[in-house]
């Protein structure tokens, strides 16, 4: 009876974050709408290489990480997008208003849905902080949000959304129920 006992006891805190995260089940379609504004608030997306090398190599090893540090990655990761759109200077920016704000409403509420998942005492990665502060010094801060500077980050903001559903995605396949 201990050992059953003990298992349990086990089991319930390592999984309680990602089965008490209600969030998980709405994610594939608040991600899937996200994204597809994302794509009508403009036009095609640039072809140009953003001024910070894209963190592929912090998502590779966000992939090998537990359940709720990759949680808490993805929550930090949709703050510091949601950041990027709060910049004060978007009279360049060419997009459907109405879209970029339903956009960042999607991702407001992905954020606030992600924090009743994961420890709020938690901070964000070191090097996600890094990499979006640099971002938005080299395009926003540089050029006072031109447009082009928004159009490059609307195309990082695509591929970071694309990669965060990858790391839902391995949540879930770990854990069939969710």
């Amino acid at each position: 009876m201990f050992s059953l006992t003990s298992l349990l006891l086990v089991l319930c805190s390592v999984l309680s974050p990602a089965l008490c995260c209600d969030w998980l089940r709405h994610f594939g379609h608040l991600s899937g709408e996200s994204q597809n504004v994302l794509e009508l608030m403009g036009g095609p997306l640039t072809e140009e290489q953003g001024p910070v090398p894209f963190p592929y190599k912090l998502y590779t090893r966000m992939c090998k990480a537990e359940v709720e540090t990759k949680l808490v990655f993805i929550r930090d990761s949709l703050k510091q997008i949601a950041n990027l759109y709060r910049h004060e200077n978007l009279t360049s920016v060419t997009w459907d208003t109405d879209k970029m704000d339903q956009f960042r409403a999607i991702i407001d509420r992905q954020t606030e849905e992600l924090n009743s998942c994961v420890s709020t005492t938690r901070r964000a990665d070191r090097k996600l902080r890094n990499y979006f502060r640099r971002l938005k010094r080299c395009t926003l801060d540089s050029t006072g949000g031109s447009a082009a500077c928004w159009e490059l980050i609307r195309k990082e903001t695509k591929e970071h959304l694309a990669l965060l559903d990858v790391l839902v995605n391995s949540i879930k396949a770990h854990q069939r129920w969710c």
